[in-house]
């Protein structure tokens, strides 16, 4: 212990700054020993030193930054050399005295923390506020404060004299870390409100070494100085910011300002601090944040007799979310799982009932905003956690899950306040008309919740299709501010999902509503949407039985703007022309693997306008092709009822040009006889079997064109005289007959019919023609029935294509033996082929170019009728009634007169060898008659071509009557009746009969 005398001396020494002994001036170092000597002895001296104790501290400081400047390496302080040897760390003769001042002062904290860890932390802190503020502009090798934290971090630790004051600051919190450690905290957050953003690093350091302390501190000193500065009761009025007294621009300040309080609010520092540790201890952060949020309401209801940091911790909370969207995004993730048990919302809103009506208002706004900045994946569950609250997709509720009415309603308004606050975001985010006119435009200012709900388009569709009370109106309505605000990417999704999931007229209005709502802020939305529907059809991202429907509803948009009746016009008319733009790639959908995907295709493309000008060939070609395809398929499947749409897409594509009608119907017939469609038309199936056979042998081996080889070095065409004749095999006997069709008689008519009818409508003749309204079948196009015609003899015969029209004597069919007897094989198996040339014959002259089919049919019946030796012909049905059936239709094509064109009327009654006879008749009539287009004439008031035999010499039958006339008066008795019908008319009745 000193003498009074002695501390006398020492105090005199310490307020002059002179030694009273030696009478000079103390030294820096000097002088501040003198004060740690009063700071020990003389307690009353201890605010005067730690005063002195600023100014040691700070020249320390500034030796430190001199002693930088003169380095020669500039950088980052962790990369530039240690300062010169003959310089100390903490300036010259300072070092030693830092070093005391520690000792002494963590002695006192040792000794009595209680009494010296508050004032001994409040000044560390405090200055190291003041020397991180003061030097932040004054030296180059300070980094800036808004830069990189680390970097400043780094300097201020490197430097002797903040290390030592962040030493003692740490051991008094740790002194008073199990006691009382708001003291401490409470002047880390007045510091970091004075000096922010350079005192930061201070902040960062501290928080990491005691993150659960700092967090829980923080977190109570915060609510705390809340608690003051918002009032007595804790309410909310000043967190909104929004009072009357404090008119603001901003409806959602950054820190809340009371009038008439000099003292900063500490909230703006607790942002702070928690932002800067948010990205390291984000867990213990939302854990503390969820803590005090269950603890408030567990501690009552909001009642002015509660306790004030409880009733204001709610509105504390949203504050603090609304200043830092770092602390809104660590507690959005797991907001929705701790507001869902039903007991929380009633907790919830039993503690909210005691505020006033404007409190809750501005807790109303603030919820409000901090939904619309809510974003990552935790905003979609929030907002579907707010629609399952406010409107339950189902009436029926589990006892004890149910949500108070009162809860509901505040749900309600909350949603639909968020709808209006969005819209007003995405209508005016390009800010007010006078931004940017002495500069660029700023860009639009983004909305967090929205961008958040770009990735669940899909799922917002979903729910919204479900049409479940008001739901579906927020989703539908939230769906439209999706799409303008993301445009033009969104717009065109949502509408592609609810076109593509729509299963009913009233699902599939809600996509006619978004379009209405949506078309006057962006432009191309239709053709967007098509495209990228159709580009996830082919990319095989959008599955079939979605695709089908996506279809449908197209097919259904066009027809009702067709039909002009109720519907949304506009949008078919839109979605019309989309579609005809992409017909090349909507042709490839009639031949999807799936049934309901290509039946919608054809539905769509039945009804879909074509474009104005006329379709490129590739198109044309393409479409016929595909809706071909798409006949049979259906025809196969469904029968003639699910023919309809390809059928009227066919007759539509007949009608656009010259060059589809040809296509149309050559496709048609060809694949009418392909092998594959054969059995719908009662054709015997063409399996191979003879060929199944012989594989199945040892004798495989043996080939017909390895054989003909052996003797020509060419492969002889049909009918040379290598050409081979068999029934069978040596040793393996005849050949095993064909499949025959086992589909129903009456379907095979059906089907028969349904062909020939799409094949009359696309051979009728075009409208406007004089014949037009008059009763009787349709006027058949000569020119259609032609392309029949032609396309007949390439199915059945190939090798005879183009063949003279002109008929040949009898003698000239010993030379086309084989090729007759392939047309006459041919015929057989497929009876649809008499059926396509009736058709041919009700349009003279088309079946003059059948001439090769007629003369093949008919050689191979007279060999037939040659060859038989039954007494009549009922032992062979076939031969029979294709005998009828060819003179019959040579008949209606005008190429027998009407006396011949009858005999087939007593086939029935006549021996095979009569028959014979008639049929050579026949031939030689045709012989001297051929059967050329130019032998006939068009009459105009008839609107069709006619033969007048009158005109030819003997083309009314002359001397072929004979043999007809001859067989009746054999078999008077049985045909006598009939001879009148064998009569050789006058020139004007046979002029009639042409007609």
């Amino acid at each position: 212990m000193r003498s009074a005398q002695e501390l006398s001396q020492e105090i005199k020494a310490f307020l002059t700054g002179v030694d009273p002994i030696l009478g000079h001036q103390l030294s820096a170092r000097e002088h501040a020993r003198c004060g740690l000597l009063l700071l020990r002895s003389l307690p009353p001296a201890r605010a005067a030193v730690l005063d002195h104790l600023r100014g040691v501290f700070d020249e320390s400081v500034r030796a430190h930054l001199a002693a930088l400047e003169e380095s020669p390496v500039a950088g980052p302080p962790h990369l530039r050399p240690p300062p010169p040897s003959h310089v100390p760390a903490g300036g010259p003769g300072l070092e030693d005295v830092v070093h005391e001042v520690q000792q002494v002062l963590c002695e006192f904290i040792r000794a009595n923390p209680k009494a010296w860890a508050p004032v001994i932390s409040a000044w560390s802190i405090d200055l190291m506020g003041q020397l991180s503020s003061t030097y932040s502009g004054q030296h180059q090798r300070v980094p800036h404060a808004t830069g990189s934290l680390n970097e400043l971090l780094q300097l201020w630790m490197g430097c002797r004299a903040t290390r030592t004051l962040m030493d003692i600051y740490v051991q008094c919190l740790s002194a008073l870390i199990g006691s009382c450690p708001d003291a401490c905290v409470d002047a880390l957050l007045d510091t970091s409100v004075q000096h922010s953003p350079h005192f930061d690093w201070v902040v960062a350091h501290i928080g990491s070494s005691f993150p659960g302390t700092i967090i829980s501190r923080v977190l109570s000193c915060g609510l705390k100085d809340f608690c003051v500065h918002s009032g007595a009761g804790g309410g909310a009025g000043a967190c909104g910011g929004s009072s009357s007294q404090t008119p603001s621009t901003d409806p959602f300040p950054g820190s809340p300002v009371v009038p008439g309080e000099k003292r900063v609010p500490k909230i703006a520092s607790v942002v702070g601090i928690l932002g800067h540790l948010a990205s390291r201890h984000g867990d213990s952060i939302r854990r503390e944040l969820l803590r005090m949020f269950h603890d408030s309401l567990a501690g009552g209801t909001g009642s002015r007799n509660g306790e004030p940091s409880l009733q204001a911790t709610v509105p504390f909370l949203l504050q603090l979310a609304v200043m830092s969207p770092a602390l809104l995004g660590t507690v959005s993730g797991e907001l929705v799982d701790c507001l869902k048990p039903p007991a929380v919302l009633s907790q919830l809103q039993q503690h909210l009932q005691g505020f006033p009506r404007e409190e809750l208002d501005n807790m109303l706004n603030l919820a409000v905003h901090l939904v619309s900045q809510a974003s990552g994946a935790g905003a979609y569950r929030l907002l579907q956690f707010l629609v399952d609250t406010a409107m339950p997709a189902s009436v029926i509720t589990t006892q004890g899950l149910a949500v108070p009415d009162t809860v509901r309603e505040a749900c309600d308004r909350l949603i639909q306040l968020l709808l209006l606050h969005l819209q007003k975001l995405v209508h005016h985010r390009g800010g007010s008309p006078g931004e940017g006119v002495l500069g660029p435009p700023p860009p639009p200012r983004p909305v967090p919740f929205l961008d958040a709900l770009r990735n669940h388009v899909g799922e917002l569709c979903g729910e919204t299709l479900r049409l479940e009370r008001k739901r579906f109106l927020w989703q539908h309505q939230l769906l439209g501010l999706l799409s303008v605000y993301t445009r033009p990417s969104c717009g065109p999704e949502a509408l592609g999902h609810l076109l593509s999931r729509a299963r009913s007229p009233e699902e599939l209005s809600l996509a006619t509503q978004l379009y209405a709502g949506l078309v006057v802020s962006l432009s191309g939305l239709l053709p967007l949407a098509f495209r990228s529907c159709l580009a996830r059809v082919h990319a095989g991202t959008l599955q079939p039985p979605f695709t089908a429907r996506l279809l449908r509803n197209l097919a259904l948009l066009v027809g009702w703007e067709q039909q002009g009746g109720e519907g949304p016009s506009a949008l078919g008319a839109r979605f019309g022309e989309s579609a005809s733009a992409h017909l090349s790639d909507l042709a490839p959908l009639l031949l999807h693997p799936e049934e309901e995907v290509a039946e919608a295709a054809a539905s769509l493309l039945a009804i879909c306008p074509f474009p104005s000008e006329s379709l490129s060939p590739s198109q044309l070609l393409g479409l016929v092709r595909a809706g071909v395809h798409r006949f049979f398929a259906s025809l196969r499947l469904h029968g003639p009822p699910g023919v309809a749409s390809a059928s009227q897409l066919l007759t539509r594509l007949s009608q656009t040009s010259p060059a589809g009608l040809k296509a149309v119907l050559q496709l048609l017939v060809e694949g009418a006889l392909h092998r594959g469609n054969t059995e719908l038309f009662g054709g015997e199936m063409d399996g191979d079997n003879e060929t199944l056979s012989a594989v199945s042998t040892p004798l495989a081996s043996a080939s017909l064109l390895d054989i003909n080889r052996r003797h020509t070095a060419a492969v002889p065409g049909p009918g040379g005289i290598w050409s081979v004749f068999h029934a069978g095999v040596i040793g393996r006997g005849l050949k095993p007959p064909k499949l025959v069709q086992s589909r129903n008689h009456q379907e095979v008519i059906y089907n028969t019919q349904s062909l020939l009818s799409l094949l009359v409508h696309c051979c009728s003749a075009p409208v406007g023609s004089e014949c037009e309204g008059c009763w009787g079948a349709p006027t058949l196009s000569p020119e259609a029935a032609k392309a029949v015609a032609v396309t007949l003899v390439e199915s059945v015969c190939p090798d005879a294509a183009g063949a003279e029209l002109a008929w040949p004597p009898e003698d000239h069919a010993r030379a086309t033996v084989e090729r007759d007897l392939r047309i006459g094989r041919r015929f057989r198996e497929q009876p649809l082929l008499f059926e396509l040339l009736k058709l041919v014959a009700a349009a003279p002259p088309a079946l003059c170019y059948c001439s090769v089919l007629l003369r093949g049919l008919l050689a191979a019946l007279l060999s037939h009728w040659e060859a038989s030796r039954h007494p009549d012909t009922a032992q062979s049905p076939w031969h029979l009634e294709a005998s009828c059936t060819l003179v019959a239709v040579m008949a209606e094509g005008s190429l027998l007169p009407p006396a011949l064109g009858n005999m087939h009327e007593v086939f029935s009654q006549l021996a095979p060898f009569e028959v014979r006879l008639l049929l050579l008749s026949v031939w030689g009539f045709l012989r001297e008659h051929g059967p050329l287009p130019q032998k006939f004439i068009f009459q105009s008031e008839r609107g069709r071509f006619i033969r007048d035999f009158s005109r030819e010499g003997g083309g009314e039958g002359g001397p072929h009557l004979a043999v007809l006339h001859s067989v009746l008066h054999r078999n008077i008795d049985r045909l006598g009746l009939f001879s009148g019908r064998f009569q050789a008319p006058s020139s004007s009745t046979l002029l009639r009969q042409g007609t």
